[in-house]
């Protein structure tokens, strides 16, 4: 193998860039389109490969496995980071149960249609069935972004997504081992340890790295989105290492930090966001280089077939008996069994069997391949429409918790600077400024509007679209950013109404 030279790179860096540019030029044209960002990213790697218009060859599976890895690892944080905690409150016994039975009862209807319709040998219609019956994090998060769902239904969505990774990735690493399964409690056994474990290290990294970072004060606000995505990578290797779910000890520890509180939490979000969105693209492009597309053409029809199986009978029948207990409405259910979207983890976990050897890998990487890429086709772009055919889109529906608060701290000063950005929808329009109620101790003292700044008056009208900085001392800086949440709700007359306030206070 030649050394890197100065001369390779400026070539890395160059082919990096524009694959980058093109990428984000696709995410414009997907949107208007509503065809899935995932099928154009690897379409371009596709079209980089050995079958495409530039002709690279690459086949380091291995390579694609750890990187695949790292990318989801980024993709779990950022979800977690931005998944409301009240939203998944309420729907989590129901998540979970679907994370878990639904999941595994979807892996054995599944490996059932890949085994007696297709012809696969057990193991193999095993590890198909595992691979593909996980909901996609990055799929779910880019989807729920642009249809508005009812919020039971997006919770499940965000905590499934989030939490099933976990046990798929030990349930296709046992199916793929040299050493059988002798019984399937032992498996469930192992399953269980690893989740305990991974979620314990989740809340407890979350935890310490929430507690530490709301009391000390970095010197610049670039450091706090650094540090809060280092302490969500820490959690995953921390799991990893002990022998838990490095996946599920991600997403926890990042859900708990993104309900912290923690100071310049917008800036936080933006940044996970970007990162999560380079994750996506080099994750998709990578899988795209991988794939050889004229060997794909007699899997085709295996993967119509399982794919069809999964989405219209194991994916429902989960669903199903996974929510009996909740008594979900069944508009609802069928919401949640057309949702179950795929993406980039079924075709990374796909890459588990190659590396392990296991007979027949190569077929069972290229049908997971066509299956992604086919349903998600249908199921991505249709979702908005069956939402709107089951009444379930609430298209016209603001939410004003959605108010934006940015905190620094001022630690010299044991007080804090609040930055309030009043958005459409708020009932913060037409208030006051003496209107805002806000306890002793915190006050307006700043507004942006349009482009200029002013030092507001008691009777200061505020506006949508304004931008109000706010200055707190420490002991009221929770109860000020409650009251400014609760008048985004409720208007000037929050407090005053039967509905109590400390709903209104709730935090993004």
């Amino acid at each position: 193998m030649r050394p890197l030279t100065v001369h390779h790179l400026n070539e890395i860096l160059l082919i990096g860039a524009a694959v980058l540019l093109v990428a984000v030029v696709a995410v414009r044209l997907a949107s208007r389109s509503g065809l899935p960002t995932l099928l154009i990213y690897l379409g371009i790697g596709v079209a980089i490969g050995q079958d495409g218009l530039f002709g690279f060859t690459f086949d380091d599976v291995q390579l694609t496995q750890v990187l695949g890895y790292a990318a989801l690892v980024v993709i779990l944080a950022e979800g977690g980071l931005g998944t409301k905690w009240h939203e998944i409150k309420p729907v989590l016994p129901a998540a979970s149960v679907l994370s878990t039975f639904g999941l595994l009862m979807s892996v054995f209807i599944t490996a059932g249609a890949g085994h007696y319709l297709v012809g696969l040998g057990w193991r193999q219609a095993l590890i198909i069935g595992a691979v593909v019956s996980s909901t996609d994090a990055a799929a779910v998060f880019s989807v729920l972004r642009n249809v508005s769902l009812p919020k039971r239904v997006t919770g499940v969505l965000e905590a499934e997504s989030g939490f099933n990774d976990a046990p798929v990735v030990i349930l296709v690493a046992a199916f793929s081992t040299a050493r059988p399964v002798e019984h399937w409690y032992t498996l469930l056994g192992e399953i269980a340890l690893e989740l305990a474990i991974g979620a314990a290290i989740g809340i407890a990294v979350g935890w310490i790295g929430a507690y530490g970072l709301k009391r000390v004060a970095l010197p610049a606000s670039g450091l706090y989105p650094i540090a809060v995505m280092a302490i969500a990578v820490a959690a995953y290797a921390a799991g990893a290492m002990v022998h838990g779910s490095g996946f599920l000890a991600v997403y926890i520890a990042s859900l708990v930090l993104g309900n912290a509180k923690l100071p310049h939490r917008p800036a936080t979000r933006g940044f996970a966001e970007g990162l999560g969105w380079i994750a996506q693209i080099g994750l998709f492009v990578l899988l795209g280089l991988l794939v050889t597309p004229h060997e794909l053409g007699d899997d085709i029809l295996p993967a119509i077939i399982i794919g069809l199986f999964l989405t219209l009978v194991a994916r429902p029948a989960s669903v199903v008996a996974s929510l009996v207990p909740f008594r979900v409405p069944w508009r609802e259910q069928a919401l949640l069994s057309w949702a179950g979207l795929r993406g980039a983890v079924p075709i990374v976990l796909a890459t588990i069997p190659v590396v392990a050897g296991v007979p027949d890998s190569k077929r069972i990487f290229n049908i997971v391949f066509v299956l992604v890429i086919i349903y998600t086709l249908v199921q991505g772009p249709t979702l908005p429409w069956v939402a709107r055919s089951l009444k379930l889109a609430d298209g016209d529906e603001t939410d004003a918790d959605d108010l934006g608060i940015e905190s620094a701290p001022l630690e010299r000063l044991q007080g804090h600077l609040l930055s309030v950005a009043i958005p459409k929808g708020s009932r913060m329009h037409g208030v006051e400024v003496n209107e805002l109620r806000l306890p002793s101790g915190a006050g307006v003292t700043l507004v942006v509007r349009g482009g200029t700044s002013f030092v507001p008056l008691p009777t200061t009208v505020l506006r949508h679209g304004d931008e109000l900085l706010v200055v707190t001392t420490d002991p009221v800086r929770d109860a000020a950013e409650a009251r400014l949440r609760a008048v985004g709700r409720g208007g000037k007359l929050a407090g005053w109404l039967a509905e109590p306030e400390g709903r209104h206070a709730r935090t993004d």
